[in-house]
């Protein structure tokens, strides 16, 4: 059998769709790499899980380094202060691209990155952070203050990176929406200020979170909606086809037209789903190099992949408080894609006012989306179907 080309979950190992955001990516890419300078504003890629945002960043931190840039990726989370993963995805990246000097300036650069101090404040984060260039008589450390320290960071990590040959510094930063409102502050601060030197900054930041990403930067910083903001929508059916047929070709196997007809009407476009039918389908047939997929394989492959979206389906349903259950419940019963504000609250029996909290919480989580003015649906296929299905459990 022909190893399974599909990644669901993970990177895949093809990118299909996406052609346009890559080339946002890329052209930021290549102002910094011509002139040396900062490659814009804070690019924000936000959409519901489930559609591609990570892999995108991920393909596009492939192709970085293809063109000579030193990246830093880090995977936000509430549960810890943004800043402090920053500085240490820094020294890692540039540690694992052995991009520091040798001999003495090696040595002095490798004392001022052991001493990067963290400080975590509560409330707020603190950053202080002392590299720099190796100096060639002692220096007062950086200020403690947070953007300050942020942008040394940042400016002395990028102008290293370019002295050396390289094109500069990327600074990936995925699951934006779950970082503190101070940490957004201090980041678009941090570029704000390097934007006034753009000319000795080769450098270029690239974010992904959920939809609520752009609200709570501008929420953070009121500047902040000067950011770039993409939103990532569902494939169309040629880039949907694209997804299955690209890894299957590399190991010499083939679809029934049939076949990808019925995968797309069932993953209505989500990358995630087309991933894990395909590999469903693609287990159940174990195919050999020279066959083809057809519609029966599909529907063996099926059962299992039904029952992978069941368990995440559950997995938030149980992630709800009652009052969130009872909002989705809401949702489902209306039994369309886009429900009205105004309807959910009269299926509640409250007033649209009295619903906003749980709203803003499953739109947080993930759970639905706002897709218009007054109007929200769940983010995953299905989804509205299992909420029903429980009253007949």
């Amino acid at each position: 059998m022909a190893p399974n080309p599909y990644t669901p979950g993970q990177v895949p190992r093809i990118l299909a769709g996406r052609v346009e955001e890559l080339r946002r990516i890329e052209d930021r890419l290549a102002r910094v790499a011509t002139f040396g300078e900062l490659g814009g504003p804070l690019l924000v890629f936000h959409a519901p899980r489930g559609i591609g945002k990570t892999s995108l960043l991920r393909i596009a931190q492939r192709r970085a380094a293809e063109l000579g840039f030193i990246s830093a990726w880090v995977a936000c989370s509430r549960e810890r202060p943004v800043l402090p993963e920053v500085v240490h995805a820094v020294r890692r990246s540039l540690e694992d691209a052995d991009a520091l000097p040798t001999g003495g300036a090696g040595s002095r650069w490798r004392k001022r990155l052991d001493t990067v101090t963290i400080e975590v404040g509560v409330p707020g984060a603190k950053v202080q952070a002392e590299i720099a260039a190796p100096p060639e008589k002692a220096e007062e450390p950086v200020a403690g203050a947070p953007i300050g320290a942020l942008q040394a960071l940042l400016h002395d990590t990028a102008t290293l990176v370019r002295r050396r040959g390289g094109a500069g510094l990327l600074l990936f930063l995925d699951e934006l929406h779950t970082a503190s409102p101070d940490d957004m502050s201090v980041l678009l601060n941090t570029l704000q200020n390097l934007d006034g030197d753009r000319a000795d900054n080769p450098l270029a930041v690239v974010a992904a979170g959920l939809p609520v990403t752009p609200e709570a930067l501008t929420r953070a910083a009121t500047f902040g909606e000067r950011s770039s903001f993409v939103s990532l929508d569902v494939l169309n059916d040629q880039d949907a086809r694209s997804v299955l047929t690209a890894p299957a070709e590399a190991e010499g196997v083939t679809w029934t037209s049939g076949a990808l007809d019925a995968i797309v009407a069932e993953a209505r476009g989500y990358p995630y789903l087309l991933q894990l039918i395909g590999s469903s389908t693609w287990d159940a047939a174990g195919p050999d190099r020279g066959d083809k997929l057809t519609l029966a394989d599909v529907r063996k492959g099926l059962p299992a992949a039904r029952d992978q979206l069941t368990a995440m389906h559950r997995a938030r349903w149980g992630a709800a408080t009652p009052l969130e259950q009872a909002f989705l419940a809401a949702m489902a019963t209306a039994g369309r894609d886009n429900v009205t504000r105004a309807e959910i609250a009269e299926r509640m029996g409250r007033e649209s006012r009295a619903i906003s909290v749980p709203r803003e919480r499953l739109i947080e989580k993930g759970v639905i989306e706002p897709v218009g003015h007054g109007l929200v649906r769940f983010t995953l296929p299905g989804f509205g179907d299992f909420v029903r299905r429980l009253d007949e459990e």
